[in-house]
């Protein structure tokens, strides 16, 4: 479990347009209030999820084999042929030139409150799945579980966090920093995303399919 929310982690906190969304909102006026919103929000509804899923189980991984247990990978599988399919959509679409989606323009006149739930619509749901449904094993028995789930969410939380950190302590300097990144996060957007997808969904797809037949 702790190797697939890992990745898992690692892969919601590189999407690349929620980052890019954090770094628009920082750059807006009020930046710091909106942006400490967005984070509030967003490990709110990471924790949110998580603890639902865990009171659905009990804190009681499903027995091996059994019905649950076979549902939960065969979801798994779904979601990971679904981002493999997502990943190879976007990767025929490279090079493609695409406009900014709408909600990019409107960043600048959102209030916190508009701002924490546009960090709720921009999780990149399908991850946040993935990372549910592998938290299906967790056994609360063990002290390890809780530090496991509290690493997945700041993990996953992580880049948003360090933005916001810098953005608050150098702001002059992250200004500039955060420009640049945002730039490079534009022109590599697609490319990231697709090997993200790929990965993810190949490693959900195997994983799940090596513990049906084992």
């Amino acid at each position: 479990m702790v190797l697939d929310l890992l990745l898992i982690g690692l892969a919601i906190t590189l999407e690349p347009v929620p980052v890019t969304a954090f770094i628009l909102l920082l750059s807006a006026d009020r930046g710091l209030r909106k942006g400490l919103a967005f984070v509030l929000a967003w490990l709110g509804c990471l924790v949110l999820v998580l603890a639902m899923v865990v009171a659905a189980t009990g804190g009681t991984p499903f027995q091996r084999s059994s019905t649950p247990s076979t549902a939960v990978l065969a979801f798994k599988i779904a979601l990971g042929v679904g981002l493999v399919g997502y990943g190879e959509h976007r990767r025929r679409r490279l090079g493609r030139p695409h406009r900014p989606p709408a909600w990019a323009g409107r960043l600048n006149r959102l209030s916190p409150w508009t701002a924490a739930g546009t960090a709720v619509l921009l999780q990149p749901w399908a991850l946040v799945a993935a990372g549910c449904a592998t938290v299906v094993d967790a056994d609360l028995s063990h002290v390890t579980t809780y530090l496991a789930l509290t690493g997945f969410c700041l993990l996953a939380s992580s880049s948003l966090l360090v933005m916001l950190v810098h953005a608050a302590l150098w702001p002059a300097a992250a200004q500039e920093r955060l420009g640049r990144l945002r730039a490079w996060m534009e022109a590599h957007q697609d490319p990231t995303v697709v090997l993200l997808c790929l990965l993810i969904g190949l490693w959900l797809v195997g994983r799940s399919i090596y513990q049906l037949v084992g």
